[in-house]
């Protein structure tokens, strides 16, 4: 194949991605892939044959793979059943020693760009790069062992479980050239301990708020509001992290005080969906879980929600989390209870919703009363979200930046 931009090839490198039409996934490296096509680069994809999201092997030599801007790599991969599990982590471990043999047998990249985590597969690309003296860029995506701590915090115990992943991760900061986060603060993380500064730009997760607007309207007609209701709505994973017991409990208490017009759609699947579904039946709540969608019908669910919720527990690892650019685009104030001091000062600042202390029931429920009652307000936090998602976080503006930090290193 011909070489283009100057005749530089680059190497993304990426174990959760989703792809072409799959129902499942986040899409940011794939995303970055085409963008990098698009200017003109010569672009590898390397990735599992096993999706990570869908908890199946893909069919790789399905023609929908190959009918893509950029050409995808698939390392063959063991399967798993749980995002916390040993056979995850082997199966890392694995195709981060295939994608080693593959890269050393492959050494005519220009570039290698690696979201982290796993830190295991972001370690080896690093080195490769190392060895063959080219620009070595991570895509810091979460913070690894730090957000494992939420599974399994034990003094001690804890340091030593980790101890592996931490190791990785600061070896692959040590070598990497260039950093891009999904927000400031994992922007800045491979420098941290390094003792130098090296080039680093925030690029949010964020969405296409085109395709947003578009999808949002064509699925309108599936989502049934009954008339008066009024409607604080939760989309993502039904995990530990994201506390939806508090929803469940505000709710209730919302429902006790007579408030019967509002109403809980919590919009996603995970491993404590069951368990939530429960407590709503033995609380009353009036909580309603769909399951998870795909993201066209969950963005119509968002655009007919008068109140999104970002929520999370106490000391929870994330930042600006992959949701965040669709909750911004649907227009609507966001209640906060991630305790993450960058973004809370972006909710205050940019002035697109509240933030109230995290596994609060009762400060959660005031919030949504003192929003329901003020129209006024919900409206300017409503267009600020907007003007947030069309200025910062839409990805055919947004990405640009990566092309260009691309361009200076190569």
């Amino acid at each position: 194949m011909a070489r283009t931009r100057n005749g530089r090839r680059i190497a993304l490198v990426t174990m959760d991605v989703r792809l072409a039409d799959e129902p499942k996934g986040l899409d940011r490296t794939a995303y970055i892939a085409g963008t990098l096509a698009e200017a003109g680069y010569e672009v590898d994809l390397i990735t599992s044959s096993f999706q990570h999201w869908e908890k199946a092997q893909r069919d790789t030599a399905d023609k929908r793979y190959r009918n893509l801007p950029f050409h995808v790599v698939f390392i063959d991969a063991p399967s798993y059943k749980k995002n916390l599990e040993l056979a995850r982590v082997r199966n890392h471990a694995q195709v981060a020693k295939q994608v080693a043999v593959y890269l050393d047998a492959h050494p005519d990249y220009d570039l290698v760009l690696a979201k982290i985590p796993p830190n295991d597969l972001a370690r080896v690309c690093g080195e490769f790069c190392q060895a063959h003296g080219i620009p070595f860029v991570v895509d810091v995506n979460d913070l690894w062992p730090e957000a494992m701590r939420m599974v399994l915090d034990v003094p001690v115990v804890s340091d030593a479980l980790f101890h592996p992943f931490l190791r990785d991760a600061e070896a692959a900061y040590r070598l990497a050239d260039a950093a891009i986060g999904t927000s400031d603060e994992y922007a800045l993380r491979p420098q941290k301990r390094n003792g130098r500064e090296i080039p680093h730009i925030t690029v949010y997760v964020g969405n296409d708020v085109a395709a947003f607007d578009a999808e949002a309207a064509a699925n309108a007609g599936d989502v049934h509001k009954p008339e008066g209701a009024f409607w604080v709505t939760y989309a993502g994973t039904i995990g530990k992290s994201y506390d939806i017991r508090t929803l469940v409990e505000a709710a209730a208490e919302l429902a006790g005080e007579g408030h019967d017009d509002v109403r809980f759609m919590v919009l996603g699947g995970g491993p404590e969906k069951e368990q939530m579904e429960a407590l709503a039946r033995e609380k009353g709540a009036p909580v309603t879980f769909p399951g998870y969608l795909p993201h066209a019908q969950m963005a119509a669910y968002l655009a007919a929600s008068d109140i999104l919720v970002n929520s999370f527990i106490k000391r929870a690892p994330q930042c600006i989390v992959s949701k965040i650019g669709d909750y911004l685009a649907a227009g609507k104030p966001m209640i906060n209870t991630l305790d993450n001091a960058e973004f809370c000062a972006k909710v205050e600042h940019d002035g697109f919703g509240v933030n109230v202390p995290p596994e609060a029931p009762a400060d959660l429920a005031g919030a949504i009363l003192a929003l329901k009652d003020d129209p006024g307000a919900r409206t300017r936090m409503g267009a600020a979200a907007r003007a947030v998602a069309e200025t910062q976080f839409d990805r055919p503006q947004s990405y640009r930046r990566i092309v260009e930090l691309v361009d200076e290193l190569v």
